[in-house]
């Protein structure tokens, strides 16, 4: 397992779609090994393969509190079969947006189909924490951050921030 590099904003492959997995392999599951491993690295609860160049449609996560044993989630091919109309507001984050947060309202469940780290087949309905994270995730497959859901003022000061703090740590 290795540590990699996450990608932050403004770098043009997180705008990428990424592509579907044509199986789940030894190597799908090193890669998924890997992104688990830099997202506790961040720390973070959620990572897409884009975040660290890796334009495929995998998803790392583990919602677990610091308190709790650890319990990582795998999702290939993640997709979302069906929303509900009620959404909800919860103040989100960024690994590839670091240490900017704003409120975003999204559905508060959905049903989700994926393969797990196995590549077995599966459907489960998602709701609080991990419906917001694993639509926030889904999102990256897409080239789309949680700030593209902001206006245009708040997504540029967001830009902003995390560019100034990279010639600030240039420069130290």
């Amino acid at each position: 397992m290795a540590i990699r590099r996450i990608l932050t904003v403004p770098d043009p492959v997180l705008k990428q779609v990424s592509k579907p997995v044509a199986e789940v392999t030894d190597e799908t599951r090193a890669l998924m090994d890997d992104m688990l491993e830099t997202m506790y690295d961040a720390p973070g609860i959620g990572l897409a393969a884009v975040q660290v160049g890796v334009p495929l449609r995998i998803i790392v996560m583990d919602l677990a509190r610091e308190d709790e044993p650890k319990a990582p989630r795998f999702f290939v091919n993640p997709e979302i079969l069906e929303r509900i109309e009620e959404t909800q507001p919860y103040e989100e984050g960024c690994l590839s947006v670091p240490d900017f947060y704003e409120t975003v309202e999204r559905p508060s469940r959905v049903r989700l189909r994926y393969l797990n780290y196995s590549g077995e087949p599966v459907e489960e309905w998602a709701e609080g924490l991990y419906a917001v994270c694993i639509q926030h995730e889904m999102d990256h497959l897409e080239g789309v951050l949680f700030i593209d859901h902001l206006s245009r003022l708040k997504r540029n000061y967001a830009i902003d921030k995390v560019k100034k703090a990279k010639r600030l740590a240039a420069n130290a």
